[in-house]
């Protein structure tokens, strides 16, 4: 293949092996043999399950898996799994649990497994008419959406609620209705897609709409985690640590600008147990975000104030659409090794522990930043990857890192420059 006959259409491409795809992929890119050889190099995932979990598979991509300790939650001690690139997120976490794990760590709790599924109608000239009229048919609606899974309705789940909505809109009024459902141990977005789908053709004819969406909302306002703790004032520092944190949390929630950055780091810890346990890190971002915005204004998913004791108290909700059973999370060996690491019999139980690791990781964040500020523990960490990227093998890694945080430049040239003078260059 040369550059003046390259071109993406590639015929039976998706029906061909890992291996031969990426055989051609090879071709197409000019890969050399070091990367050709490290796409194919085998990861901890069979290449026939990657090749069913999503399409037109080539290789794998590992992502370290660090364990964060010192957390207890709920009273129970627990280790958790965290699947990240980023330096200095598990270090965040395991300090910050530390600092708290003597007045008791984290407790948590969840207001539900309910998930949402929208049904969008339009062309309606009567819409709360229409609204009315699928309100009425409820029975029926339970039913239908029931059916769709009976072994979810045996283990308690299924059909919960009703609403319907008239959102006016550019298009004009359109009618959605919200099936208010319990999944129980799965995340739940094939189960309310089908029902949804079910549901919409007698939803048009009880109203002589059109139904055009008919899918999940990722704003699980249902399906909320919460977490709080207290770390004694001694224990962080002092006053002085306490208050420039809290002036941390007031920048954060007066301003979106800060918010941004503050959930940021919140969402560094969760989306790191979400994905180590095979879950959708997308679906929880989506929903974290937008429920940060609930307000009509973007600000904070933490919440930070001072007891009358003057400890530091602080404390998170968000929505968990998180699951055991289903996706990757029921396949991917290493996903299902990271569930028995943390020892959770329940979708329920895996949330919460999620949303005690983001108000961990949001306090480590905020601590890092009233005090010696974010760069100092974090380019420490990164050194090393500086470091390795620079050539460094062995004891030359830390001893290079050393040097590029002594010198506060923690830069790919000081580093090669640096390296060189190690080895006598």
């Amino acid at each position: 293949m040369t550059l003046s006959n390259l071109t993406s259409r590639i015929p039976g491409f998706h029906r061909m092996t890992c291996e031969e795809r990426l055989e051609v992929v090879a071709a197409f890119a000019g890969l050399d043999d070091a990367a050709h050889g490290q796409l194919a190099a085998p990861g901890n995932i069979d290449p026939h399950l990657a090749d069913h979990m999503i399409e037109n598979a080539v290789a794998t991509l590992s992502i370290p898996i660090g364990v964060a300790t010192n957390m207890r939650v709920d009273g129970r001690d627990v280790l958790v799994p965290m699947a990240t690139e980023e330096s200095s997120v598990v270090a965040a976490v395991c300090n910050s649990a530390r600092q708290c794990y003597e007045s008791g760590g984290f407790v948590t709790s969840l207001s539900g497994n309910l998930m949402i599924a929208q049904v969008q109608l339009t062309g309606i000239s009567d819409p709360e008419n229409a609204r009315l009229r699928i309100l009425e048919r409820r029975d029926e609606i339970a039913a239908a959406c029931n059916a769709c899974d009976p072994m979810l309705v045996r283990l308690g789940g299924g059909f919960q609620d009703l609403e319907v909505r008239v959102i006016a809109s550019r298009g004009g009024p359109m009618v959605v209705t919200h099936l208010i459902v319990d999944t129980r141990d799965a995340m739940g977005a094939n189960t309310v897609n089908t029902m949804a789908e079910t549901l919409a053709p007698s939803i048009e004819n009880w109203t002589g709409g059109r139904v055009f969406l008919r899918i999940l909302s990722n704003l699980a306002d249902r399906r909320l985690a919460r977490a709080r703790a207290i770390w004694p004032v001694e224990a962080i520092g002092g006053a002085g640590v306490r208050d420039g944190m809290i002036s941390a949390f007031h920048f954060a929630e007066a301003d979106p600008y800060r918010a941004a950055t503050h959930n940021k780091g919140i969402m560094n810890g969760v989306s790191a147990v979400v994905l180590a346990t095979g879950n959708d890190t997308r679906a929880v971002e989506a929903g974290a975000h937008a429920y940060a915005a609930r307000g009509g204004r973007y600000s904070t998913l933490t919440h930070w104030e001072i007891t009358a004791e003057g400890d530091l108290a602080g404390s998170i909700e968000l929505p968990m659409p998180v699951g055991l059973v289903g996706g990757a999370t029921k396949i991917h060996p290493t996903a299902q090794a990271c569930l028995k690491i943390l020892r959770v019999a329940t979708a329920a139980e895996l949330a919460r522990i999620i949303a005690a690791v983001g108000l961990a990781q949001n306090f480590g964040a905020m601590k890092a930043l009233a005090t010696t500020g974010i760069q100092k523990g974090h380019m420490a960490l990164h050194a090393n990857n500086v470091a390795i990227a620079a050539g460094a093998v062995g004891e030359e890694v830390g001893r290079l890192a050393a040097i590029l945080v002594e010198k506060r430049q923690v830069r790919q040239d000081i580093a090669a420059a640096e390296l060189a003078r190690l080895r006598g260059g």
